[in-house]
């Protein structure tokens, strides 16, 4: 029978984190297991292992997946065809014409997922107003499913003229390939953004169609399995927008999953920033393979449209996420110049880094920050995997003895490198768009962020760093506390001066019974759904545009419009013009809305009870060996305070601090490190 146990696995590029919850005790218990790149499903099962859960007596798993995205990246999708309006065969391979590296003289466009063989034309014609200039030919399309059925196709994206408008000559496409072909995949343009931008739309699709099989098939597979051994509750994917699907959903749309990667954690944060009252946060999720910078304002993660991948346009919902390839497994090699660098290229989940004894030789973050001490061979990494200084230390003198260096003066360049790019991807998300970092507290998780979390904070005069319970995992707690969310849109080009609210209006309210048709299908009842109505506005003749939340009293609609756009708008590029305004896109966010886990308060330290300090011996720049405290996470109460330096060791991940930090346990068990003055000679510019 199922009871109310939940949990959350969130598949990254080294390790697979878990976390289970069981809301009648309260209990949150945080895992990881390795991952498993040549069998998917088999790492996702051993988490519920791991954890001793039962899927029968699971209500609810949610889960984040890299499958696609790792499907793009390595170029090892679905080979794909697309089809578009007769005279527009090109458009997904001609793209825009723009070129944002403008002084890059080695830049070339991104690779394209198919080649001109692959793309195809029909004789159909819809008219930006919506009307029909030309029927679809069917016996034009039939032949051309025939022969796509022929060719072997394994997914095919359709992405006609105006179809955001005009959507039926797609679905009829759609029809007829499915009948030619019924295991064929389609992607259509218009069931995955109802927006004009005849490219970005395709490319979506593209995209889709990519991916498709591989996520359909994992999907499928994994959901069979976990019924198999009695799983019948609600299972909900991470998407990029931040919210979470229904993995019926998302074997039907999988381009909302390429990044959703790490949006657990930013949804994770937002919630958890205002359950401990930090409104504003920076957040770092570093794992094994990359480092993932976001912020939350007001309590809210920043979410906005028009992403890419590799610089191909997606054009759904997401969250803003900045992302380098810095993590725990970035190789550390010296290049062509004899410089030290540090990633992207990654020692990944096989065979990882070299103190992990599975055959890994080359040198990476997770070997120097063994080698200078912040890591050590006494705590095992997720309880089991226990470190190899001596793999470590010849792994790094493969690259010490090229240069000159010490095995731990090599250790400390590669690990003030990585906080050197990590420092810069926060500049790039804050300093670079308006923000001053010092208005922020840094919120660190992810198995690595903790331990380098307290140099980037300094290094920006970010006062503050939280780090919460769970931190190795806190990407899947982020998961359980996401609702099902869609994410609707209709192009509405309109000058402001001629709106006419009553057409507004039934488009926000046709979005709205399309959405709500999705929610009661997924099973949520009217009283646990809510809609957001936002408007796009920009200025007449102008490219770009900002979103604003639609007003909700009606008597002051279009007044409250014109100021929060102009608002807005001088926040985010610094000027207002009297020019006159025009709408773009009306947009409509549908949640459903699912139990939120209640985070266990942390006991505080009753009389006589000391906390277990050990000692350990770390390098510091210019080779200094410092003393620094060890202490358990598992045995920090609320209240407690430490002063630095210190290193702080969990179950999935460890926490580093200096001298003049101050550390202080929160009542939900989150640290807050108050960030003090370098000591003299200090800093990752001394590296």
């Amino acid at each position: 029978m199922t009871s109310d146990v939940r949990i959350a696995v969130d598949v990254g590029g080294t390790f697979t984190d878990v976390v289970r919850l069981d809301p009648a005790t309260g209990e949150i218990r945080f895992d990881k297991v390795p991952t498993t790149p040549s069998a998917p499903t088999e790492g996702v099962l051993a988490a519920f292992d791991k954890t001793e859960t039962d899927p029968a007596e699971t209500s609810r798993f949610n889960h984040g997946s890299t499958l696609g995205l790792n499907a793009l990246l390595t170029r090892t999708g679905a080979r794909i065809a697309t089809i578009a309006t007769r005279g527009f065969r090109d458009v997904y391979l001609l793209g825009r014409t723009d070129r944002k590296p403008m002084y890059d003289i080695t830049y070339h466009k991104p690779t394209a997922l198919l080649s001109r063989y692959d793309t195809f034309e029909v004789t159909e014609r819809a008219l930006a107003d919506g009307s029909i200039a030309v029927p679809l030919d069917e016996d034009e399309a039939r032949a051309l499913a025939k022969e796509i059925a022929r060719r072997g196709y394994e997914s095919v994206a359709v992405a006609f003229l105006h179809s955001y408008i005009a959507p039926e000559h797609e679905q009829r496409m759609k029809e007829i390939l499915l009948e030619e072909n019924p295991s064929l995949e389609v992607s259509t343009s218009h069931e995955l953004s109802r927006e004009y931008r005849e490219y970005e739309r395709t490319s979506t699709a593209v995209l889709d169609a990519y991916i498709k099989p591989v996520m359909h098939k994992y999907l499928t597979s994994l959901g069979t399995q976990l019924e198999d051994k009695g799983f019948n509750g609600q299972f909900l994917m991470s998407r990029s927008g931040g919210g979470a699907m229904t993995a019926a959903a998302a074997r039907e749309e999988p381009v909302n999953l390429i990044l959703s990667g790490p949006a657990g954690g930013v949804v994770g944060a937002a919630g958890f920033s205002r359950l401990i009252d930090r409104p504003n946060l920076i957040t770092i999720d570093m794992g094994g393979t990359s480092l993932d910078a976001s912020l939350v304002l007001d309590g809210s993660p920043i979410m906005y449209q028009g992403a890419e991948f590799e610089g191909l346009p997606i054009n759904t919902p997401s969250l803003y996420i900045h992302t380098i390839g810095a993590g725990g497994g970035s190789l550390a090699y010296l290049d062509e110049a004899g410089a030290l660098q540090v990633g992207p290229e990654s020692a990944g989940a096989d065979p990882g880094p070299a103190a992990y004894g599975r055959g890994g030789t080359k040198p990476t973050f997770t070997d120097a920050a063994l080698a200078v001490g912040y890591l050590g061979t006494d705590t095992p990494l997720g309880g089991t995997l226990t470190l190899n200084a001596e793999n470590s230390e010849k792994a790094l003198n493969t690259v010490a003895e090229k240069t000159g260096y010490s095995v731990p003066d090599l250790a400390l360049g590669v690990l003030n490198i990585s906080t050197t790019k990590i420092t810069g991807a926060v500049r790039a998300i804050t300093i670079e768009l308006g923000h001053n970092p010092k208005d922020f507290s840094l919120l660190s998780f992810g198995g690595g962020g903790g331990l380098v979390a307290v140099d980037v904070a300094r290094e920006l005069g970010i006062p503050e760093v939280i780090v919460p319970p769970g931190q190795g995992a806190f990407s899947a707690l982020g998961m359980l506390m996401a609702d099902v969310q869609y994410d609707l849109s209709r192009t509405f080009v309109e000058p402001f001066d001629s709106l006419d609210l009553n057409v507004v209006e039934d488009l926000f309210q046709e979005m709205e019974a399309e959405a709500a048709e999705s929610l009661k299908d997924d099973g949520f009842a009217q009283k646990d759904t809510e809609f957001h109505r936002s408007i796009q506005v920009r200025y007449l003749g102008q490219e770009h545009s900002v979103t604003i939340d639609f007003p909700t009293e009606s008597d002051t609609v279009l007044e409250q419009i014109e100021k929060d756009f102009n608002e807005l708008h001088e926040r985010q590029y610094g000027h207002v013009l009297d020019d006159p305004i025009e709408v773009t896109t009306l947009r409509v966010q549908a949640v459903g809305i699912v139990d939120k886990p209640q985070l266990p308060k942390l006991a505080k330290r009753g009389p006589g009870e000391d906390l277990d300090i050990k000692h350990r011996t770390v390098f510091r720049n210019g080779g200094v060996k410092e003393d620094y405290k060890l202490v358990a996470r598992e045995d920090l109460r609320a209240g407690d305070q430490l002063e630095g330096p210190a290193v702080v060791t969990e179950h999935t991940a460890t926490t580093v601090m200096h001298a003049g930090d101050r550390l202080t346990v929160g009542e939900y068990g989150e640290i807050a490190i108050a960030i003090g003055k370098p000591a003299q000679g200090e800093g990752i510019e001394e590296a």
